[in-house]
């Protein structure tokens, strides 16, 4: 400073760390005493709520493993029960061994993961009650959120139930012809959410469970093969119906037909009359899927019994009609008024005379 001595600033001194109080022997032996009072009042507690976790454990892994292989167990004996009746005669026609695979592998994992999930779930509710957890707020909050959950996805949720639904109740497997009303064909999977079609001209149809309101299982009992016979109502009934009988009995007696067909044709008689034409309808029990193949083959064997017999269905070419000869007045014109020269179209067409005009 002017005028004055220097002053010098320093720096502030480190703060000093303070001393740690040194501990008495007899303190240290105090918080000793309490420390193993404490764990000797609470060491069976502890025991008791950790044997009582590991029982809990220890029984629900049991009890899920012992319910899974029952539930495997289950699912093999179904499948080993579908390949026996596969040998037999109408084994194949009857069971068809992907469509047992596929329904009993998926009714197994649903079962599995239902088990699964209770027996886990209760589990760990137990655990939780064990160390004394107040499980009301838990499980309200579950169910909250299990509602929110459930109406976010209740697409999902309707997919998943119908698919369960469906396959529990065999309502259709790997190989039947169905018609969903969304779509038809053939099932070539069956899932828990969706169904694979495969259409008419080999597309494939990925069918949502939950979209699925009605469905016709074409493949299932049996199917109705039916023919239409039309012809001219001036045939003998007894002759065209013998004819008909004899063309189906010949068919029953041959391979493939005579497995394809499940009950004799019959000739119900007529369906329709009218001037032209009369109407006999046949029918016929047949393998499901097969009707098809057996309506054509009937009609064929039909048409050629016909035919040797001399009958003749309506729609056949008609006989062409004898030409005559040809009327000479056919190529003149309808006589006309103005043909006449004292018609009064024709006075009235005819020109005025010119007046003289020297006279």
């Amino acid at each position: 400073m002017p005028g004055g001595s220097p002053v010098f600033w320093s720096a502030p001194a480190a703060a000093t760390e303070p001393e740690p109080i040194p501990v008495t022997l007899d303190e240290a032996a105090e918080k000793a005493t309490n420390a193993a009072s404490w764990v000797e009042q609470n060491w069976s507690t502890w025991l008791n709520t950790g044997l009582r976790i590991l029982l809990i454990l220890v029984v629900a892994l049991l009890l899920r493993m012992a319910v899974r292989r029952a539930l495997t167990k289950l699912i093999e004996r179904m499948n080993r029960s579908a390949q026996a009746v596969e040998g037999t005669a109408l084994g194949g026609l009857l069971v068809n061994t992907e469509r047992r695979r596929q329904r009993s592998e998926a009714i197994g994992s649903v079962l599995r993961s239902v088990a699964s999930f209770l027996i886990l779930g209760t589990a760990g509710l137990m655990i939780l009650g064990a160390f004394k957890i107040d499980l009301a707020p838990l499980l309200a909050s579950a169910g909250v959120a299990g509602v929110a959950i459930g109406f976010g996805a209740r697409n999902l949720v309707t997919d998943f139930l119908s698919g369960v639904f469906m396959i529990l109740e065999d309502q259709y497997g790997v190989g039947d012809s169905v018609d969903a009303g969304v779509a038809s064909g053939e099932v070539v999977e069956v899932g828990l959410r969706v169904t694979k079609l495969r259409g008419v001209d080999g597309e494939i149809w990925y069918v949502r469970n939950g979209e699925i309101k009605r469905i016709g299982n074409l493949s299932q009992g049996w199917a109705t093969a039916g023919v239409d016979v039309t012809v001219r109502p001036t045939e003998d009934l007894d002759r065209v119906k013998s004819v008909i009988v004899g063309a189906a009995e010949s068919m029953a007696k041959e391979e493939p037909w005579n497995e394809r067909l499940w009950g004799p044709v019959e000739v119900l008689g007529l369906n329709e009359v009218l001037l032209d034409s009369m109407t006999v309808r046949v029918s016929a029990k047949t393998m499901p899927g097969k009707a098809l193949g057996v309506e054509r083959e009937l009609r064929w064997r039909i048409k050629r019994g016909l035919d040797e017999a001399g009958i003749r269905i309506v729609g056949g070419v008609p006989a062409q009609a004898e030409e005559s000869a040809a009327d000479p007045t056919a190529g003149m014109s309808a006589p006309s008024a103005f043909a006449s020269a004292t018609s009064p179209q024709s006075a009235a067409a005819t020109p005025l005379p010119r007046p003289d005009l020297n006279k």
